[in-house]
């Protein structure tokens, strides 16, 4: 059986806005000419147009970021100190493997305003409209408008987000990894801020996201082509980098397909 790969993750760049200024990645490139000096640290004498090609050695770049640049996945401790009512957050290195590979679930909430914050009730809808009945271990994908304002200036405050209540619906039934195209699993902040200043409720600070404190669950943000995937009927990867103590990962999310050769 042949298998077709959707790739859902944003690729790193100078250029794209996927982040506010002061968190946005730097890359700096070196061609193949750039980089003899580290050649010559273990080939003392060695000059360029010796190389295979005469062009030198080997292109490089450096990367300046944090962990919540680009597709990434969220760790629990990214959320609080505590998950599961008390026991201590796990990083992302200690993220357990089998989260990260299963079934895809794609919800489309891309009708629902920018700032909305999404219901239990509207998640249980939205599953009732595609057919299906969770699993534990779906991996659940929610599909905004955010998608559609990528690399521009609303990108940040666009696309709804999952509350507390549609959170602890998807993780009370064995969901332990979701997703989002939008830069936040919550609303975007402009929206939070202003329902904080009108009511002084500081718990609909990141709601969806302190729900890990009695759920432990990872998610991943700024996924890319959610909008190319059916409701169901695909399996994602989701694995990310492994960084010791650390509260996220980059991860090359992807779905795959088993289509009939």
């Amino acid at each position: 059986m042949a298998r077709r790969f959707v790739d859902l993750s944003i690729a790193l760049d100078n250029e794209t806005v996927a982040d506010p200024p002061f968190l946005r990645p730097s890359i700096a490139y070196k061609a193949h000419a750039e980089t003899m000096a580290e050649l010559q640290m273990f080939f003392p004498g060695v000059t360029a147009d010796q190389m295979p090609g005469g062009i030198g050695f080997a292109a490089s770049e450096t990367v300046t970021l944090t962990t919540h640049n680009g597709t990434h996945l969220d760790a629990p401790w990214h959320y609080h100190p505590t998950m599961d009512g008390g026991a201590r957050a796990i990083t992302i290195d200690e993220v357990p493997l089998e989260w990260c590979f299963g079934a895809g679930v794609k919800l489309d909430f891309r009708h629902l305003a920018d700032g909305h914050v999404v219901t239990a009730e509207q998640v249980e809808q939205e599953l009732a409209r595609i057919g299906h009945a969770l699993q534990p271990l779906d991996i659940v994908l929610v599909n905004t408008a955010a998608s559609a304002a990528f690399g521009g200036p609303d990108y940040l405050n666009s696309g709804c987000g999952m509350g507390r209540e549609a959170t602890l619906y998807l993780t009370s039934r064995g969901v332990r990894v979701t997703g989002t195209d939008a830069w936040s699993w919550d609303p975007p902040f402009s929206y939070t801020a202003a329902r904080v200043a009108e009511t002084g409720d500081t718990s609909l600070i990141w709601e969806g996201h302190k729900a890990g404190r009695e759920i432990g669950y990872c998610h991943l943000e700024k996924l890319a082509n959610l909008d190319t995937l059916p409701p169901t009927g695909f399996t994602i990867s989701c694995f990310p980098a492994k960084i010791k103590g650390a509260s996220a990962g980059w991860t090359r999310a992807v779905a795959i397909f088993d289509d009939p050769a």
